[in-house]
């Protein structure tokens, strides 16, 4: 099929042309490595009681760790003063705070693999973080993340994620902000619920939901197996929601975690970053908090390839259906294949 579908939220085309999925390939293939890996990695710098690379030890720790990157991409002394570029170029210091968020102790744990109760406990740590690192006057935006899977460059499989607290705003968020403000302003309603509303009345696309939280594939995915995970309410940021609210998210999350990794019976590869409203002491409160997963495979041997339409063209394409996809996810079983075998 050949059809273009709007993204309200980063307000652009998708190109959607699911007959491409079974086109010929004889390029590259991404061959997943499931090699068993050590319930604990002496050489593993995120390993309890192991020295990081910046020195410190860490410490033997039960469950989430916290802790400054030791190789930041942003720094709380950058420098103040730079030098001017010429022309119309411009710069400005790249101020913040990088941290790195153990997810377990153990070195062969996934996110997937934990119960809710402790998915819950780390989604705690995501709100005291972004609440105490929003406070800081230095920054305007708290971005958490997570990059899982050789397939999206994840440099240690130790199970983490990495939260950045910039004394700017992300571009997507920026752009997102900015819709759902004006969204707001124009018909009154929040522009997330109006996207919840369309896929409750559609329906093929919805994966799981719990009273107060909804797992779906959006109308307007761009990647194969994209998935939303959001509260019903519309809330800035999750430091915002309820203990029960939290906790139905967390019992989304694993859900999701858990039919990706069914999929293709290996740990599916992804990159999952949290949609925050920015903490720039501006009302923010049309934003919707949400999770996005963007994973980078389309087969289980094969990357979704980023090439001249969405690098630069500017148009993304994508070689999937989402009500497809979403039918493939909804179908399997939601206990994880390692605890069915």
């Amino acid at each position: 099929m050949w059809e273009e579908r709007w993204h309200p939220l980063r307000e652009e085309w998708v190109i959607v042309a699911a007959h491409r999925q079974d086109r010929p390939w004889s390029g590259e293939e991404a061959v997943p490595r499931e090699a068993a890996l050590p319930d604990y990695d002496p050489d593993c710098y995120l390993c309890p009681g192991n020295p990081r690379v910046g020195g410190a030890v860490n410490p033997d720790y039960r469950q989430t760790f916290v802790f400054d990157n030791d190789l930041p991409c942003v720094g709380l002394n950058a420098p103040a003063e730079l030098d001017a570029p010429a022309g119309i170029y411009r710069n400005r210091p790249a101020v913040g705070i990088a941290r790195m968020v153990c997810y377990s102790r153990r070195h062969n744990e996934t996110l997937a693999e934990l119960s809710v109760g402790q998915i819950d406990a780390l989604l705690r740590v995501w709100q005291e973080e972004y609440v105490s690192l929003g406070e800081r006057p230095e920054v305007n935006h708290v971005l958490t993340f997570e990059n899982k899977g050789e397939a999206v460059g994840m440099s240690n499989p130790h199970p983490h994620g990495q939260i950045y607290a910039t004394n700017f705003v992300f571009k997507t968020i920026e752009v997102e902000d900015s819709v759902c403000r004006r969204h707001r302003a124009d018909t009154g309603r929040a522009l997330f619920q109006d996207i919840l509303a369309a896929e409750h009345e559609d329906g093929r696309r919805i994966l799981y939901e719990r009273d107060s939280a909804i797992a779906f594939v959006p109308y307007f995915a761009r990647y194969p197996y994209e998935v939303f995970v959001a509260p019903g309410e519309t809330h800035p940021s999750i430091a915002a929601l309820s203990d029960r609210e939290r906790y139905d998210l967390a019992g989304v999350l694993k859900d999701t975690l858990v039919r990706l990794d069914n999929l293709w019976r290996m740990s599916f590869p992804y990159v999952m970053c949290l949609h925050q409203a920015p903490t720039d002491g501006r009302d923010h409160s049309a934003f919707h908090f949400h999770i996005e997963f963007h994973p980078p495979l389309r087969k289980p041997n094969l990357r979704k390839y980023l090439a001249g339409p969405e690098v630069g063209g500017g148009s993304f394409l994508s070689d999937t259906s989402p009500e497809d996809k979403a039918a493939e996810l909804r179908a399997l079983p939601s206990v994880h294949y390692k605890q069915r075998s």
